[in-house]
Parts: structure tokens; C-alpha cells; sequence
């Protein structure tokens, strides 16, 4: 808290102090801390890196400022931000080769003796590991002075040493990039163009890519279950997700399998046209191109270049220029007058929200407490639902000394609720009479509610993969867009319905209240944040039944059974590993299935068949029309000939060539194309 000390510098070294010596019995005398200052996400502030023979196994730092266009500001509550290297620790107290060999185990044994590497000198590893702490890997400092130590203490040059340790250095990347696939996956990560779902991806093709210099590119998924087995002993969600891993997995492999059959043709193809320009090499901004948008590794376009005689150069930070153009989150706009309106209602008494207290309130009294900017005010307590959550805001009325003006839009700014009008505008201390448009309301609720029901149906039908990855609730239409790796099926489409009407039929009790945040995630898990996180101490639970439970400032229905019937109307890829189910709810659901069931029973009247034999009909003429066009393609073949012959009849020979001239009317460009073809088929010497 702001301006209260609970432990700052000189307690934080101690405490860490007396861990190492008195917990750990590291010798205080061979404790090195080294005085610095850390800087990332916009915070920064002097640091003490705690190091032990030589390995660094925590960083003590202490934020107190914030970083604004290259200035410390100081932050007006400070806070201790200690790193403490677990897997250091194992290292250190294991004594280890490596930092690998001490958290990995078994596991990485396994995948040596698949890679072939039987044995490794830890004398020269323990040498290198050593001096290579001299190069930046980050900047590239020290490399030069780096490397002639390295050759200077081991005799063997830089070539030596890569060409001995490669091999050893990817099976350690395989190592650690296929437990983090093993738990990315296991909390719902989708392989994806974006964000998160991109670093997946960047994971599995890298990892393919090191398996394939080891010649191990088909075990991938054998190395993921192996982690699965191994890290399952402490962290048992991973083998509960053991199969939707898998099949994550297996999936995206086949999408980089077809990907890179694609890519080779295409490089080849860069590879020609760069030699036609005299280009010798394949260039960064190619490479990314490749990779950005064909999904191609660099490593594998300088394979194929390779075997073309063109050089590629590939940035050693190639991977993580890419991975920041992807992972920047979508800029929230906020409307230009926002932050004026926050200044005008800063003084005003917090908006009591009886939307919350009863969700079926309809028409409520209240008190004018504010008016901005003209048309907008700000009353005691308000009925009205703002926008928010993918929910619109309400609209309706207000009543005051015999006026009537539309509530036109309803917007949260801070702790008041501004209601937008059109019409006459009431004054401060005014009485008004608030009415809901309440057909608008109810069907908001039910979509809301439907949205619930319809996320708890994905996840039991696709899998606890599926997360929410957007919504937005309309009258007539919504839309829920889910995590997935692949289209969803009809079939899959019909149980989701199924499934989500049948939680409808039951008609469980859709219950709202709030919770400590701490104990609402203890309670049902980080799965309530389906629409984001929500800030606060305390958060709104929304729990319908035992079906769906989700944190959510929305109105929704008392119980399931009055949502009415819901429809998927259609669904569509809105971008990789994102499937959009587009649905209706009550009486909007209805009229979707009547719309559908007008246009089936039209089709049937234009076939002129009962709508029951409509299906086997619309096959008969497609089969038809199938067997016509493919009957006029072989005449349209014939009469191609027999034009061919008639205007070679009528051609010229001039200077050892046929001439062939002929202004052809109503023929269409297909139909001359194979006329054209039919006479240089006949007579090679023609020209047409």
C-alpha cells in the first residue's frame, strides 16, 4: 500500500542471504552479488544479481521507477521483484554437466540415445560453458574475444567446436521446446498466426526443424508424450489433456507437412527469377517474407538453396524479429471523448446499478445527478444496461414534466453510467421515469445466456482445449468465436447444438454474485476468465447449473429454460485456429429455422418434388448436369476438330509457314482456344 513499508533492499538481500547459507549451506564467502539496474515492460530499478561459482542463480530487483520515452519516473508504490532461478538451484545442488542434464533426467537420456550421442566429454563442455558466458548473445559482444579464449584454453577452433557440439546443443533445444509444447498445449493454446497461438506454432516448426538435422522428425509426438509421462508426476492436468495434446499436435504437423511441400516449389521458383536477376543470395527480408506468410523456416529455404548454389545468411535473432511483429495484442480505441467525460464525472457519487440488483426491471425512478456535453446525463441509479462484454448497451426512454426523450446509448465511465439522449434533456436534481426497451433486453439476456450455454457445449464436444476467443450479442444474431485447431464438421456443429439446448430443457438456475477475486480463482479455476480478465478485487460470477461458469458483468436469464431454443445459423474460419459460430436464440432461433424451412420448401416447389424427396432430387440433377456438361465438352472437342480441318482448307503458306485467317463470330474464347490447339496439333507449321 501507498506509502506503507513492508521490506525493501536491506531485508530482501538478507532474507535471499540466509536461504542460500543457512537453508541451501552455500558458504557465505562464495556468494558474489553483482550491482546493476534491470529495465523491461515499461518498469526499472537497480538490481543485485546474486551469483554462486560462477552461475547466477537469482535477480533481486527493486521497482520503483517507470520508464516513460527513455526517463525514470519515480512509481508511487514500490515493489520487489525477485527472480529466483529454480532449475539453477537444481543445477548447483546436483552438480551437474549442465543445467539441462539436472531438470530433464531421464527424458533427456532418452532423447540422446535416439539422436545417437552415446557419450559427451564434460571436461571440454564444462570449459566452453564456462567462456562462452563471455559473448552477448543478445548484442553479439565479445564474440571475437570470446572465441579466441575458448580456442586458446581448449586448442580446437570454432568450426571444431560447433561441428562437436551442434548435435548436443539441439537435443537440449528439443528438450526444453517439447515440454514447453506439452504444457502450451495443455492449457488450451491453439497454433495460430497471433499471439500466443503463434509462439506454439514457432515452437512446433522449430522443433521439427531440430529433429530433422537429428533425422528424428517423425518422433515429435513420441518426445511430447515422453514429457507428458515425466512432468505429469507433479503437474497431473497434463495427462489429463494427454489426447487433445496429441491431436493438437498431430494436426499442426500435417498443416507444416503440406506447407513445406508447397514452399519448395515456391523457393525454386524465388531461387530462378533471383538468378535471371543476377542475385546470388536469398535476402532477410525474403527469408521473413517465407516465413511470415508461407510458414517456410529459414534453415529449410537454405536447404533447398543449397542444392541451387545460392547463399542464405540467417540473422541469429531471425526467430525473435518474426515473433514480435505477432505477439503485439490488438490496440483498444477508446472513443476521443472518454477521457474528457472521466474529468466531468470524477466528482459525481457512484451510479447505482439495478440492472444487477433484478435483470427483469423494466421501468425504475430515478434522480438526474449530472448532465454533460448537452444530450448526456447521469442519474442516482439507472436500469440501463452500458455496453460492455460483447453486450450492447439498452436502449429506451425517459420520462420527465410531461416529456418523453429516447435513451439512445448507455456507456460505463468509471464508477457513473452516462446515458446518451435524443430529445429534450432533463436538469440536475430532476425526477425521470426510466423504461427499458424490454423486447430488446430479454432477447440480449437470452443470447447472453445462450453464449454460456453454447461455450460449455464446445468445450464437451471438442475438447477443454476450446477457449472463448471473442463474442459479441445481438438481438437478432450473436456470434461466439472459439479455439480450435481444425473446421468444425457438421456433425460436431449438430452435438454443440445438442448439447447446448439440452442444458436449455434442464432448466438450471443461472445464478449471479460476487467473489473475492482469490477465492473465485481457487474455486472454479482459471477457466472463468473465458471472456478476459476482469479487473477488481472482487469479481461477478455468473454460474449457470452445473454446466458453464464464467466471471461476466452481463444480464442474463433467471434459469436455462427461458432461453428458448438455440440455433447454430453458421460458422466460419475467422483466422487460423480461430472457428466464429454464428447463432440465434428464442424467437430470432425460430424464425432462423422457419427462414430455412421457407427456402427448402421453395427449392422443393422449383424441383417439383415433397420436400422429404428434395435431397435425392438436388443429387439426380446434379448428377445430370454433370453428365450434360461433360456431353457438350466432348462435341464442343468435336466441332473444334471439324472447324480445325475447315480452316486449314482454307489457310496460306507463306515463306514455309501456314497462315491461318478467320474472324469467327458467336464462338465463344474457350471454344477458338481448342479450335486453336486442334490446328497446330494438325499442322505444327500454322500460325493461327
Amino acid at each position: 500500500r501507498k506509502g506503507e513499508e513492508i521490506y525493501w533492499k536491506d531485508e530482501t538481500v538478507r532474507y535471499h542471504h540466509e536461504f542460500v547459507t543457512k537453508e541451501l549451506g552455500v558458504k557465505s564467502e562464495e556468494i558474489i552479488y553483482k550491482e546493476g539496474v534491470w529495465s523491461g515492460g515499461g518498469n526499472a530499478g537497480p538490481d543485485l544479481e546474486s551469483v554462486v561459482r560462477g552461475l547466477e542463480i537469482a535477480t533481486l530487483v527493486f521497482m520503483k521507477f517507470k520508464t516513460v520515452d527513455g526517463r525514470f519516473i519515480e512509481l508511487p508504490i514500490k515493489t520487489v521483484d525477485t527472480g529466483y532461478g529454480i532449475e539453477r538451484y537444481a543445477w548447483l545442488s546436483q552438480g551437474a554437466v549442465s543445467c539441462f542434464h539436472a531438470v530433464y533426467g531421464e527424458v533427456l537420456s532418452k532423447i540422446m540415445e535416439e539422436a545417437g550421442i552415446t557419450s559427451v566429454d564434460e571436461r571440454l563442455l564444462t570449459e566452453v560453458s564456462k567462456l562462452s558466458n563471455l559473448i552477448n548473445v543478445a548484442t553479439g559482444s565479445g564474440r571475437p574475444e570470446g572465441w579466441r579464449l575458448i580456442k586458446e584454453r581448449t586448442g580446437m577452433s570454432r568450426e571444431e567446436l560447433v561441428g562437436m557440439f551442434r548435435p548436443l546443443v539441439n537435443v537440449f533445444t528439443v528438450t526444453d521446446h517439447t515440454k514447453c509444447l506439452a504444457f502450451l498445449l495443455a492449457e488450451g493454446v491453439i497454433p495460430s498466426n497471433v499471439r500466443e497461438g503463434y509462439i506454439a506454432r514457432l515452437m512446433v516448426r522449430k522443433t521439427y526443424r531440430l529433429l530433422r538435422t537429428l533425422s528424428l522428425e517423425n518422433l515429435m509426438p513420441e518426445l511430447i508424450e515422453m514429457q507428458i509421462d515425466y512432468w505429469s508426476r507433479d503437474f497431473p492436468h497434463l495427462e489429463e489433456m494427454r489426447d487433445e495434446i496429441l491431436e493438437v499436435l498431430t494436426a499442426e504437423l500435417k498443416k507444416f507437412e503440406q506447407t513445406l511441400a508447397k514452399g519448395e516449389v515456391l523457393v525454386r521458383r524465388i531461387i530462378r527469377e533471383g538468378k535471371r536477376r543476377g542475385a546470388a543470395e536469398i535476402s532477410t527480408e525474403t527469408l521473413t517474407e517465407l516465413y511470415d506468410s508461407h510458414g517456410l523456416p529459414p534453415e529449410i529455404v537454405a536447404e533447398i538453396a543449397e542444392g541451387e548454389g545460392v547463399k542464405v545468411n540467417i540473422p541469429e535473432n531471425f526467430y525473435s524479429l518474426v515473433a514480435e511483429r505477432h505477439m503485439k495484442a490488438p490496440k483498444t480505441v477508446r472513443p476521443s471523448a472518454e477521457p474528457q467525460l472521466e474529468s466531468e464525472v470524477s466528482d459525481l457519487p457512484e451510479t447505482r446499478r439495478l440492472y444487477y440488483d433484478d435483470p427483469y426491471i423494466s421501468e425504475f425512478d430515478a434522480k438526474v445527478v449530472g448532465v454533460l456535453d448537452g444530450n448526456m446525463i447521469v442519474l442516482d441509479k439507472t436500469a440501463f444496461y452500458p455496453e460492455g462484454g460483447g453486450q450492447p448497451a439498452d436502449k429506451g426512454h425517459i420520462e420527465f414534466g410531461g416529456l418523453r426523450s429516447k435513451v439512445i446509448d448507455v456507456q460505463r465511465v468509471g464508477r457513473v453510467i452516462v446515458h446518451r439522449l435524443e430529445g429534450a434533456v432533463p436538469k440536475v436534481g430532476e425526477k425521470v421515469h426510466g423504461v427499458i426497451d424490454w423486447n430488446r433486453r430479454i432477447s440480449l439476456m437470452r443470447h447472453h445466456t445462450a453464449t454460456h450455454l453454447l461455450m460449455g457445449a464446445a468445450r464437451r464436444v471438442l475438447g477443454r482445449h476450446v477457449w472463448q476467443a471473442g463474442a459479441q450479442k445481438g438481438v437478432e444474431r450473436s456470434r461466439l468465436d472459439i479455439s480450435h485447431y481444425k473446421r468444425l464438421t457438421l456433425e460436431e456443429i449438430h452435438e454443440i447444438e445438442r448439447l447446448a439446448n439440452l442444458a436449455v430443457l434442464r432448466n438450471m438456475p443461472v445464478e449471479a454474485f460476487w467473489m473475492p477475486r482469490e477465492e473465485a480463482e481457487k474455486r472454479y479455476g482459471f477457466r472463468l476468465y473465458q471472456g478476459g480478465v476482469v479487473p477488481g478485487k472482487e469479481i461477478r460470477i455468473v454460474k449457470s447449473g452445473d454446466w458453464e461458469v464464467e466471471a461476466c458483468g452481463g444480464t442474463h436469464c433467471r434459469t436455462t429454460g427461458e432461453v428458448g431454443l438455440i440455433k447454430v445459423i453458421r460458422t466460419e474460419r475467422v483466422q487460423d485456429g480461430v472457428e466464429r459460430l454464428v447463432f440465434a436464440a428464442g424467437l430470432p432461433a425460430l424464425r432462423a429455422v422457419q427462414e430455412n424451412e421457407s427456402k427448402l420448401v421453395k427449392v422443393s416447389g422449383t424441383l417439383n418434388v415433397p420436400v422429404e424427396r428434395v435431397e435425392k432430387a438436388a443429387e439426380n440433377l446434379v448428377a445430370e448436369w454433370r453428365r450434360l456438361r461433360q456431353e457438350r465438352e466432348r462435341l464442343m472437342e468435336t466441332l473444334a476438330r471439324f472447324m480445325a480441318k475447315e480452316y486449314l482448307e482454307d489457310s496460306k503458306i507463306i515463306g514455309g509457314l501456314r497462315l491461318v485467317l478467320r474472324v469467327a463470330k458467336g464462338v465463344s474464347v474457350d471454344q477458338l482456344i481448342k479450335v486453336a490447339n486442334e490446328i497446330t496439333r494438325a499442322e505444327p507449321r500454322a500460325v493461327v
